[in-house]
């Protein structure tokens, strides 16, 4: 697939999609033949044709009905049989219409939109017996059902990788940190029921119920052996993502992330990392012409199995810089890079005692209470706030608010989306004041993270959330605790002077001091002086008193590397029926079924408000996920291809008007009443499902456009 252009994947995407729609259709087609019914119309899209083929007519752009008119003087869909069989007319026109929205199946005496369109020929469809109804009305969801099972067969045959079921990194202070989940673990089952992809995991979670945590059961290595760990997760709701989460992320392979997305955010945590040491980094877009993949091959004299290699090597090395190879895969072959990696610490976490509902995170880097400025890494050119705001800004002030937090600062731009907030910024030594534009997303479109290189210090916390003791407790609940630095009364934007009595220049050394001061086996109390960001203010002193379980675990905080798990791909695990056919019949036939199952839950679950109407997705929205996972593999596509003709047949089936199972209720109900629903009741029913069907369509159109414009 990667030699393949978008245009040609975006194309192979819709093609995809268009095809699971006709054989949708066909099915309907099929069986309306079967039970003889007459058909006008066999239609792929909607809107006017755009071309059409018709027996005796042939091929047409445009409809073949004016050529019938022609022939026989009136239109298709009112002459005989006889009529259309004497001019060697075929009573079916195949059309591909215009708008790649649908598709439908137009039968003598029926019509969605119309329920008085009744014949007494017949061959009507309202003459048919209700049985060979009910076989035409299920048609297309048995071809989708059928078609799903044809595809995950053969997408089980060649092999679909998949995200392996490993828990890499674990949000501070997420439910699967309180609940013990560890990096590492392999995730075996949960309430039950076996575990094969990453996104099982995901799934299980987002598809929870409040009041009722999940039983997992993973794989760990204790002193290299394997043992069995059950945990009790209770997953919480996420509002960025809209559903409920566990915060954890897939364990991760030595091969850095390159789409296009990503790559911004890796090349900055190269740079950071020790890459092109003395010499100007790559833009995204040269980077992407001449490589196409970084892998990881030792690091520190041995080699590289996984991201964890890299991690342990970073946290042995007590600060001192670590050998590593890196293999660079280019457009003229590959070669390897040594590169001197600079560790970077790895900071305690600061967890927020009372974040609000709508934060987009609940936690920070730094200790005792004191945590970095936050700096712009990068302004995109078509970021909003491009023309005000540079690469290295340091930000000290936005809208009222002195020194941010990140967390305050994502927060004070989202509810300042679509406006212009005023902001203060430290560039290149000295201060300036901008105005910066606000997205409508509420974000000004640029990389941020931490000022590490700048020894000052954001609004203080004067509060923190510690995780439970024991999280395999369930009395055992989160605490609310004061800081070490609640006493001092440090403004926002204080320098920080010396700790332990060692002078500071940057938060790296901060942090190797006050882990140095920290050292002991009990409570410490660790000498600071800082300046106040107020004119002419001299130095002052204090003390940040730590308690015995504080010190020690600042004291053994260790180092990390500059680039993070997140921009590492994931480890990946194949799903294969190992060449079996029979294999892959069964597993494709409990693929159908787990995904006909989850559609349900995910509707119950969206009524519940568990799941936010938000990851809804229409038309715009599965061509555009089509198009990332086209790059990933054919047999992945055709995989996806098999998840959403599941989705259509779910879809259709609902017992909504206009929909097929609609139709299937009105035939149920004619069964036993001996007579059809009145023809008010269904236009008023039909009426009330466009409404429904539109109004969904609006809020997923949305929701599409506002991902691809984000």
């Amino acid at each position: 697939m990667g030699l393949l252009g978008d245009g040609a994947i975006l194309l192979l995407v819709v093609a995809g999609f268009g095809l699971l729609i006709a054989i949708h259709e066909l099915g309907h087609f099929a069986a309306a033949k079967w039970a003889g019914i007459r058909v006008h119309d066999f239609a792929v899209g909607m809107g006017p044709a755009v071309l059409a083929w018709r027996r005796g007519i042939g091929l047409r752009f445009g409809s073949t009905a004016p050529d019938v008119r022609t022939r026989i003087g009136k239109a298709p869909w009112d002459a005989t049989e006889a009529e259309l069989g004497k001019a060697g007319i075929g009573e079916t026109e195949y059309a591909l219409r215009a708008l790649p929205l649908g598709g439908f199946v137009r039968m003598l005496g029926q019509d969605d939109l119309d329920p008085n369109a009744t014949s007494t020929d017949p061959r009507a469809y309202n003459r048919c017996p209700i049985g060979k109804r009910m076989v035409v009305v299920s048609g297309g969801v048995a071809a989708n059902i059928a078609i799903a099972l044809v595809f995950f067969i053969v997408a089980f045959m060649a092999g679909v990788f998949f995200e392996a079921p490993i828990v890499g990194a674990v949000a501070p202070g997420s439910p699967a940190a309180e609940a013990g989940l560890e990096p590492g673990d392999r995730i075996v089952s949960i309430d039950g029921g076996n575990v094969s992809t990453f996104a099982d995991i995901q799934i299980a979670g987002a598809m929870s119920r409040p009041g009722h945590p999940l039983t997992i059961v993973a794989e760990r290595q204790v002193d290299g052996s394997p043992r069995q760990v059950t945990v009790t997760v209770e997953p919480r709701a996420d509002p960025q993502m809209g559903m409920r989460m566990m915060g954890i992320a897939p364990a991760t392979s030595t091969t850095l992330l390159n789409e296009p997305d990503a790559l911004p955010f890796v090349i900055s945590a190269m740079r950071r990392a020790g890459f092109w040491a003395g010499a100007a980094a790559p833009t995204p877009q040269q980077f992407a012409s001449d490589v196409l993949a970084v892998r990881l091959v030792d690091v520190a004299g041995r080699p590289a199995r996984t991201q964890d290699d890299l991690q342990a090597a970073m946290a042995a090395s007590g600060g001192s810089p670590v050998a590593s190879t890196w293999e660079f895969l280019e457009r003229s072959g590959p070669r390897n890079v040594d590169v001197m990696l600079r560790p970077v610490p790895m900071w305690p976490i600061l967890i927020y005692a009372d974040a609000p509902p709508d934060a987009p995170a609940d936690y920070e880097v730094g200790f005792a209470g004191l945590t970095p400025l936050t700096r712009i890494a990068r302004v995109p050119p078509d970021a909003p706030a491009a023309a005000v705001l540079r690469d290295g800004d340091v930000i000290l002030r936005v809208g009222d608010l002195i020194g941010p937090r990140q967390m305050e600062l994502r927060l004070t731009l989202q509810r300042a989306a679509g406006s212009v907030v005023p902001m203060r910024v430290l560039r290149e030594g000295r201060e300036e004041s901008v105005l910066a534009p606000v997205g409508g997303d509420g974000r000004l479109g640029v990389e941020i993270g931490y000022a590490f290189d700048v020894p000052m210090i954001a609004r203080p916390f004067d509060r923190v959330r510690l995780p439970a003791q024991d999280p395999a407790k369930p009395d055992s609940a989160p605490r609310i605790e004061d800081t070490a630095a609640a006493p001092l009364d440090l403004l926002p934007l204080t320098r920080i002077d010396s700790i332990g009595g060692r002078a500071v220049t940057d938060w790296d050394s901060m942090f190797a001091a006050f882990r140095d001061a920290a050292r002991g086996d009990g409570a410490v109390e660790v000498p600071l002086t800082w300046t106040l960001p107020t004119a002419g203010a001299q130095p002052s002193s204090g003390t940040l008193k730590l308690g015995a379980s504080d010190a020690r675990e600042i004291s053994r905080a260790t180092w990390t590397c500059a680039i993070p798990p997140s921009l590492f791909a994931p480890l990946q695990t194949v799903l294969s029926a190992g060449g079996d056919p029979l294999r892959a019949i069964t597993m494709g036939f409990r693929e159908t079924h787990k995904l006909v199952m989850l559609t349900y839950l995910t509707i119950d679950r969206l009524f519940r408000g568990t799941v936010g109407v938000e990851q809804l997705r229409g038309p715009v929205g599965i061509v555009h996920i089509g198009t990332r996972v086209a790059d990933r593999g054919i047999t992945y596509m055709i995989f996806f291809l098999a998840m959403i003709s599941v989705n259509l047949a779910v879809l259709n089936f609902l017992p909504l008007p206009i929909a097929d199972g609609g139709l299937m209720v009105f035939l149920l109900y004619e069964k036993f009443r001996g007579k059809p629903p009145s023809p008010g009741f269904q236009s008023a029913a039909t009426l009330a499902g466009l409404a429904l069907v539109g109004l969904l369509f609006a809020v997923t159109f949305y929701n599409d456009i506002m991902r691809l414009i984000r």
